[in-house]
């Protein structure tokens, strides 16, 4: 931001928007590439375990063991993926064993079975791979969604593909003939979800927030050169203003629908920081890197209405029907958001995780939100994360 910021408030109070880059950022070192995570991870803050005790009622030794586990599963993900080849079914952490649970189907062999338990994982079999739901879900993606359905994906847990439903709008002639569609594409579960999917751009009010025009969003990740943030709040060439009103920069890339994600230029006395703000709740978190979290790991979110969250991640890889056009690859979490938070961070730890779309409900009475996956971002456009 500009210098006059940083004298005045401190680093924290200088992110442009509530929700810049350290517990929600882009990661990576200059030298690291797009999406690398970082060498390691430094102790949870202080304010990270008192969120998590929060909003997870937890104590401060169970958030700080929760902590430790999904690091561990975060890192053995990748290699159990490898493991498991083509029989496996997904993974996910469980919160209540605090390990990485990884499905295979039933013609894995007992080598392989032995391998990933011998990693620390456990293992459940199931009917469907990976391959297959992913399959599935491709050929649900092709099909014309209703408004009265929200969104779809694979659930590993239960091994099959979710599609949810408005709640009160099942029984619709075009809703019913979707999911009739969607059946035939491979296993589906339908669910009920209270509200349909909208994005949380806001008209514009005052707080720590940029400006496009009279749309207020949140910065997400400082990237070297600029910052990344939601592609529904600006089309390219768009000119960005500050908290203050001052020239900040211009969107250089925006994609809106099909996928909800942009970065802009930082000049003109603005520069970046690899921090995201925690409004007074948390403290400013330090960004290190962006390894992808885990189905069920914790994650919090940082944006300029309502400020500091956190929840569960629910699933990756949703396509989500908002009104302007379908979004996919997106990833669905259990935390709240409000008009104006589309952009902002999502942070696992101190792990960059993606900038804020959408989703349904509010602050009050609770609600789901979906964010676009950070490193799918920083591969678009060839951009670099500021870390710390």
């Amino acid at each position: 931001m500009r210098r006059t910021r940083l004298t005045h408030a401190g680093v924290a109070a200088l992110l442009m928007i509530g929700s810049w880059t350290a517990a929600g950022t882009l990661p990576a070192s200059a030298q690291d590439a797009p999406g690398s995570p970082s060498a390691g991870s430094a102790p949870a803050s202080t304010a990270l375990l008192d969120a998590m005790q929060r909003d997870f009622g937890l104590t401060r030794a169970e958030a700080e063991d929760r902590l430790a586990a999904e690091r561990e599963a975060t890192d053995l993900a990748p290699e159990a993926r490898r493991t498991a080849g083509s029989a496996y079914g997904g993974a996910w952490f469980d919160a209540g064993s605090e390990k990485l649970t990884v499905a295979v189907t039933e013609d894995a062999d007992a080598s392989t079975v032995r391998a990933l338990r011998g990693s620390g994982a456990a293992v459940r079999t199931v009917e469907h791979s990976a391959k297959q739901l992913d399959a599935a879900k491709s050929r649900i993606d092709r099909l014309d969604a209703p408004s009265g359905v929200s969104s779809w994906s694979v659930d590993p847990t239960a091994n099959t593909v979710v599609v949810n439903v408005v709640d009160g709008r099942r029984a619709d002639n075009d809703v019913r003939s979707f999911v009739a569609k969607a059946r035939e594409a491979g296993p589906v579960t339908v669910r009920t979800v209270p509200a349909p999917a909208e994005t949380f751009a806001a008209g514009t009010v005052g707080g720590d927030p940029y400006y496009t025009g009279n749309v207020r969003c949140s910065i997400g990740f400082s990237v070297h050169g600029g910052f990344v943030t939601a592609g529904h709040c600006g089309g390219v060439g768009q000119q960005v203003r500050g908290w203050d009103g001052s020239y900040i920069g211009n969107f250089q890339g925006s994609s809106f629908p099909g996928n909800d994600y942009a970065w802009v230029n930082v000049g003109s006395g603005w520069w970046t920081v690899p921090v995201v703000l925690g409004w007074g709740t948390v403290s400013d978190q330090l960004v290190r890197g962006s390894a992808e979290a885990p189905v069920g790991a914790s994650i919090c979110r940082s944006g300029s209405t309502t400020h500091w969250h956190c929840g569960r991640v629910l699933a990756k890889n949703e396509t989500v029907n908002y009104s302007q056009g379908a979004v996919h690859q997106m990833t669905k979490t259990s935390v709240c958001a409000e008009g104006g938070d589309s952009g902002g961070s999502f942070i696992s730890g101190d792990q960059a995780q993606g900038v804020t779309s959408g989703g349904w409900g509010n602050c009050s009475s609770g609600g789901e939100t979906w964010f676009q996956p950070v490193n799918e971002i920083l591969s678009r456009y060839g951009l670099t994360l500021h870390t710390a």
